[in-house]
């Protein structure tokens, strides 16, 4: 095979991926098209009991972490402030509106260490269960920068009626 030949077949074939990529995606996005985030605000005397800085690392079926949804407004990876106060957990990820999660809405909240893919030190993740509008129990996986996953899970923990005073 000539030099041109090997070319013209490596831009073929990465053509072909890339096509079999965006296929592949706009059938998840079809698929996931019913689940939506929760978006809004944090009611006005809702109390800030901590917030971090973290990565926003996937959206996952509950209990299968490597099965990314693609929820509209959690579809990608991002740069995330999770502030959680006495009424919930606010996301902010970068260029999409605000999620609030209700604390009624989340399930529950644990340490993990691995998720589609991204494999951390033990518990160097902190997954969120939550309902979507549908009832369809998902989970969010964060990575704090600045602070202990565990100390974000445990601050999720502390405002859920279910876990309050228990050991998460």
């Amino acid at each position: 095979m000539t030099r041109e030949g090997a070319l013209v077949l490596t831009i073929v074939l990465a053509l072909a991926l890339l096509v079999v990529g965006f296929w592949a995606w706009r059938r998840r996005t079809r698929r996931d098209a019913g689940l939506t985030a929760p978006v809004g605000e944090a009611p006005g005397t809702a109390v800030t009991v901590a917030a971090f800085g973290a990565l926003y690392v996937a959206t996952t079926r509950h209990a299968e972490p490597l099965e990314r949804l693609a929820v509209k407004g959690l579809a990608f990876r991002s740069r995330a402030d999770v502030t959680v106060t006495d009424a919930g957990v606010a996301i902010d990820l970068t260029g999409q509106p605000r999620v609030f999660l209700d604390a009624a809405r989340i399930v529950e909240t644990a340490p993990s260490t691995v998720v589609i893919d991204r494999v951390v030190e033990r518990d160097g993740l902190t997954r969120i269960s939550w309902r979507t509008d549908d009832g369809t129990v998902v989970d969010s996986y964060f990575r704090p920068q600045d602070a202990s996953a565990r100390a974000l899970t445990d601050a999720v923990a502390g405002i859920l009626p279910s876990q309050t005073g228990t050991d998460a």
